[in-house]
């Protein structure tokens, strides 16, 4: 199947590219690297792809030297010219929309990035699918979508009218928009309510990553609402594989949804903030120096996934336990940075 990939430097895409290259897949993949967080791990994820990114040239087409499968494009999802050039010369099979501007709490700092990204960018790439007989459309949605929901274990059938955060509505939009187009033109759209992923050659941003790196350099680590917060963590294998069969069965044609579905994709085993640190530490075999503060705003107290409805679907349900999976990460990140204890 010819894949198109959005957000391919980035954490998801990376992986989810990486993947889908294994078997006979032809992708080609679209970021516009920006500088929210430190673009030398985008660059390096690229890398591994085989892009040469010394000389990358914005909007044009770059080949890996090491997959003849896999293709790239540095462009914006805002920008129209380029992108409808990108979908005339291809014949996607399936669009997997995972470009977004993210981040719960630069939302309130940046709300103009998320409205140009997330619901600019995100109509670009669905409209222009739909013009060009697209018939499969996935896309990233996010568990912040349930808000500070206290109804817990959060299931796609509950109401997610109040989001906690301008970025949690912009999910809500991006759903939403993405109903109108499996009601009026037939598309099946395909929405992934991502919980708390985490794992190697992740997200600087997230905590787990600047937990570790404050911890081993003897930094302190602050931690919100006095600790009272729990998350339910997803290792990255488990989002890809999740992905991964979705798309296998759209291949095969066994895939026998409605046009319009939503599935959460957890853990659905909430970790309370202190027992993270706790794991976090062990795995590091080092104390962490923790400063306790109040809650901050567009934040929620906690996420729990019910993933039943992902089983159903697929077969499968993430399984990979904090420990284990923190244990890979600690590995992945002494080694990355050159940590010899």
């Amino acid at each position: 199947m010819k894949i198109l990939i959005t957000g391919v430097a980035g954490f998801i895409g990376f992986h989810l590219a990486k993947k889908l290259l294994e078997g006979d897949n032809e992708i080609i993949g679209v970021d516009n690297i920006n500088s929210y967080y430190d673009i030398s791990y985008k660059y390096k994820r690229l890398e591994i792809l085989g892009i040469n990114t010394v000389n990358i040239q914005t909007n044009t087409l770059e080949k890996s030297s090491k997959y003849l499968n896999f293709n790239f494009y540095k462009t914006d999802i805002c920008n129209e010219i380029i992108i409808q050039s990108i979908f005339e010369k291809q014949n996607f099979d399936i669009v997997i929309h995972l470009a977004a501007q993210a981040g719960v709490r630069y939302s309130l700092e940046n709300p103009n990035e998320y409205i140009l990204s997330n619901i600019v960018g995100f109509h670009n790439i669905i409209e222009f699918s739909k013009r060009f007989g697209v018939k499969n459309f996935i896309y990233a949605s996010s568990s912040s979508v349930y808000g500070d929901s206290s109804k817990v274990p959060f299931s796609e059938n509950e109401n997610v009218d109040k989001p906690a955060s301008l970025y949690a509505a912009t999910k809500k939009t991006n759903e939403l928009i993405a109903h109108t187009y499996s009601y009026l033109y037939g598309m099946k759209t395909i929405g992934l309510r991502f919980f708390t992923v985490y794992g190697p050659l992740g997200r600087p941003d997230m905590a787990y990553f600047s937990f570790t790196k404050s911890i081993l350099n003897n930094e302190t680590i602050r931690v919100f609402n006095n600790g009272n917060l729990s998350r339910d963590f997803t290792y990255i294998d488990d989002i890809i594989l999740s992905i991964k069969s979705i798309v296998e069965l759209i291949d095969t044609n066994n895939y026998r949804f409605e046009n319009y579905e939503v599935f959460n994709i957890g853990n659905s085993n909430p970790i309370k903030l202190l027992d993270f640190i706790e794991i976090l530490e062990l795995n590091l075999e080092k104390k962490a120096i923790i400063e306790f503060t109040n809650m901050q705003k567009g934040d929620v107290h906690g996420t729990f996934s019910d993933s039943n409805k992902l089983y159903s679907a697929i077969k499968f349900k993430p399984s990979i336990t904090l420990f284990s999976g923190l244990k890979l990460f600690v590995e992945w990140y002494k080694q990355f940075h050159d940590i010899k204890k």
